[in-house]
């Protein structure tokens, strides 16, 4: 009799496993293929949210709701989804993609949201504008930044994603497409390290807060956020607000090219006594996150984790 009751008991721990797991493999395709964001419950299954980007290849026209200034070059806008009950519907580390035609051109331009799929109703977009005739090397300024900047209140503008080939998946889990039609591979990790240039911040960000929301996620992060100077760092006081609040989870460091004589970090690029110093050192369960101008990936970060031994296979750049 306790053999039968035994066989039962694991033929239905089997089944259930193979339930659970297939659940798990049917969410990753979602996710991917089809852009539907899903809650997983093990006893309710699948519990589906409005989505805003149910297509990633669709044009999604949002209307702008508010625009903040927020410094002298930097401004957070906020668009409306469909409904206060949608969210946007993007997978942490991913970003979308926002066009327009400007004089008589269609430009695109991608973007990584500063909100995130716990807000409904609306997504947040903190953009740096880059004026004409400020730059010599680019005395015509950005076409988008600028197109952002001159749009009223109830105007609207296409969004299309979710886009990237990196999703956080929570855990210290990243799924990591080479190419766009790739299969994803998760790679695990215990220590995230982030470098990031100007609006470079705003994938880290995402990845950050969705570390520290979850108390179970025993996930390191440390940041090095390199500026021009302290008026140019984005998001300074929500990322010290969040390191004060999480001082195991998460650390972050600033550099900028031009400091003040009260300034307590460090001036400069990025190099390798800066990473050495503030980044987990390299090994297996280590990555490196990276995100900000070509030129700072190309000839400070690259040649500097080069020389601190940092495997290029353990390397992500956004």
């Amino acid at each position: 009799m306790f053999s039968n009751e035994s066989s039962i008991i694991n033929v239905a721990l089997i089944t259930g496993s193979a339930i659970f797991l297939s659940s798990i493999a049917l969410y990753h395709f979602l996710y991917w293929r089809k852009g539907i964001h899903c809650t997983f419950c093990p006893f309710s299954g699948f519990t589906r949210k409005k989505l805003t980007l149910v297509d990633s290849e669709a044009i999604y026209p949002l209307a702008l709701m508010q625009k903040e200034i927020v410094n002298h070059d930097t401004r957070r806008f906020r668009f409306k989804l469909p409904t206060n009950e949608h969210i946007l519907g993007l997978p942490v580390g991913q970003h979308i993609h926002l066009s327009a035609k400007i004089n008589g051109k269609l430009v695109v331009r991608p973007y990584t949201p500063v909100s995130s799929d716990d807000d409904k109703g609306y997504v947040d977009l903190m953009v740096k504008i880059y004026f004409s005739n400020v730059h010599p090397k680019f005395p015509d300024g950005g076409k988008m930044t600028q197109y952002l900047e001159k749009m009223e209140i109830g105007e609207t503008i296409n969004f299309r994603g979710p886009s990237g080939l990196i999703v956080y998946e929570g855990n210290g889990s990243f799924a990591v497409k080479l190419t766009k039609k790739a299969e994803p591979k998760s790679r695990m990790y215990k220590n995230i390290g982030m470098i990031a240039g100007g609006s470079g911040i705003t994938p880290m960000l995402q990845i950050i807060l969705a570390i520290v929301k979850v108390p179970e996620d025993p996930t390191k992060v440390s940041l090095i956020f390199a500026n021009k100077d302290e008026a140019d760092i984005l998001l300074r006081d929500e990322l010290d607000r969040l390191a004060a609040d999480h001082p195991t989870k998460f650390r972050v460091w600033y550099t900028v090219d031009q400091a003040k004589p009260d300034w307590i970090y460090s001036t400069g690029f990025v190099n390798a006594e800066m990473i050495q110093k503030h980044l987990p050192r390299p090994g297996n369960d280590t990555v490196i996150l990276m995100c900000g101008p070509p030129p700072m990936i190309k000839f400070a970060c690259i040649p500097s984790l080069d020389k601190l031994g940092y495997p290029e296979s353990d390397r992500l750049i956004f």
